[in-house]
């Protein structure tokens, strides 16, 4: 398999996004040919690698997903020359409860995979104990190897020497220092980075990240340190997930865009046709497909401009009729009756469904989910298992459709927001839930 290391840190804000950008940017530069992945549960920073490295970028999560499946995509990278994966929070940071191949934690990929770890330090405020904390991320699981690290925020060059004295003390490498640059910076919104197509300046942003990596770190010696993956080749993983249809028809646009790029790569690769629609263009599904797809995204961003996308909401009631409609999260929220914004003005939504949400009672919603379905849904049957993610903000006013699944955290706590689902007398049925599929149990 590709060689491969993956980019974490011993927490989220250290600046593994800018690296994996930046390492990615300049690789490209030179000729190298880079497929990204990101641990765990995550839409945003697998598009910004896409942009980067101009290949899809897949989701790595061993909490939901089994071995086989992960071997699946990590094989689909054969044509590149080098896998850059990013990590998730801290290292060693999972949710208690083992899931299907781990715990969510970036060390269980890396034990799963054998690639290496490059470890980004946020060195503001201290000096030769960055050589201590990196030694206690080396010494934690055995097998675990911190290939090397890269020091962040580095405030001047006496403060680098001391990083450097500290590391080698320590035993470890360094790969090069980065010095507090608040020009290389990506936009944030609640729910993270804003999205790769909504920031006009990516290619800015990405030529800079790449500069400032090239010139700071020894970009050689990091690519040095990759090491192939040692998890069986089962390339066929990917092409077992069962699409929702033959012809999909998917929202796509900037308010209907987290669909994880794995389920799409396994739909394509099991001969589905994904027929992409626009609602904020007002387009309405095409007739020519079988099933409707709503991705999660900020449909509270635009909720006036859905309420007023008069084709779109009447042609996907009429397709509800006869076909089965899906949404997830913020497509969930866009079938149901109304969307309350942080203003405290109520948009109509499609009304398939009754679920009024608000965004003016603000309450983050987090964490990964077990569900056990009540009712079929497009690819899985009723009493399936599904493993999969919530990540919101909004709160449910009224849910007064049938539950669509009993649903539990990682630790087995029931989780209130079961989704819901409706029938209709020409066959048609209409389901959504906050929560993100994943994988199958």
């Amino acid at each position: 398999m590709t060689r491969g290391l993956i980019i974490s840190a011993p927490a989220s804000g250290t600046g593994k996004t800018t690296l994996t950008l930046g390492l990615i940017a300049a690789l490209k530069k030179q000729g190298v040919k880079v497929q990204g992945f990101k641990n765990g549960p995550d839409y945003i920073d697998p598009a910004f690698h896409e942009v980067a490295s101009g290949l899809p970028s897949f989701n790595l999560d061993c909490w939901a997903m089994p071995e086989a499946q992960i071997s699946g995509l990590i094989a689909s990278a054969k044509g590149a020359d080098l896998v850059i994966a990013e990590g998730s929070m801290g290292l060693f940071d999972g949710v208690a409860t083992r899931g299907a191949s781990g715990q969510g934690a970036t060390a269980d990929l890396a034990a799963l995979t054998g690639w290496p770890v490059v470890l980004v330090l946020d060195v503001s405020g201290q000096a030769q104990s960055a050589g201590a904390v990196a030694l206690g991320f080396a010494k934690m699981r055995p097998d675990v190897v911190i290939a090397g690290v890269v020091a962040n925020r580095v405030a001047s060059p006496r403060h680098e020497m001391m990083v450097r004295e500290g590391l080698a003390q320590a035993g470890l490498a360094c790969l090069g220092c980065l010095p507090r640059n608040n020009d290389v910076r990506l936009p944030e919104r609640h729910l993270g980075l804003v999205q790769a197509q909504e920031t006009a300046s990516i290619s800015a942003i990405l030529d800079e990240a790449g500069a400032f990596v090239m010139k700071h770190l020894d970009v050689d010696a990091i690519r040095a340190v990759a090491l192939p993956c040692q998890m069986a080749d089962d390339t066929d993983a990917t092409a077992r997930i069962t699409p929702p249809g033959q012809r999909i028809a998917l929202a796509q646009d900037v308010a209907f865009s987290f669909v994880y790029p794995h389920l799409l790569h396994g739909w394509r690769a099991a001969g589905a046709e994904i027929l992409p629609f626009a609602p904020l263009k007002n387009e309405a599904p095409d007739q020519a497909a079988d099933v409707c797809w709503l991705p999660g995204g900020y449909p509270e961003l635009h909720a006036g401009e859905i309420a007023a996308a008069g084709a779109f909401r009447s042609g996907l009631r009429e397709f509800a009729q006869t076909r089965p409609v899906h949404g997830e999260c913020g497509g969930y929220m866009a079938l149901g009756a109304g969307l309350i914004d942080k203003d405290g003005a109520r948009h109509e939504m499609v009304g398939l469904l009754g679920l009024v949400t608000s965004y003016e009672k603000r309450k983050m919603h987090l964490g990964y989910r077990i569900a056990t379905l009540n009712a079929p849904i497009p690819s899985l049957g009723a009493g399936s298992l599904a493993r999969g993610h919530e990540f919101h903000y909004s709160t449910i006013i009224d849910q007064p459709d049938a539950p669509l699944a009993s649903v539990r955290d990682a630790s087995g706590n029931a989780v209130p927001e079961t989704g819901s689902w409706r029938s209709f007398e020409g066959g048609g049925r209409v389901t959504g839930s906050f929560f993100h599929f994943v994988a199958e149990a």
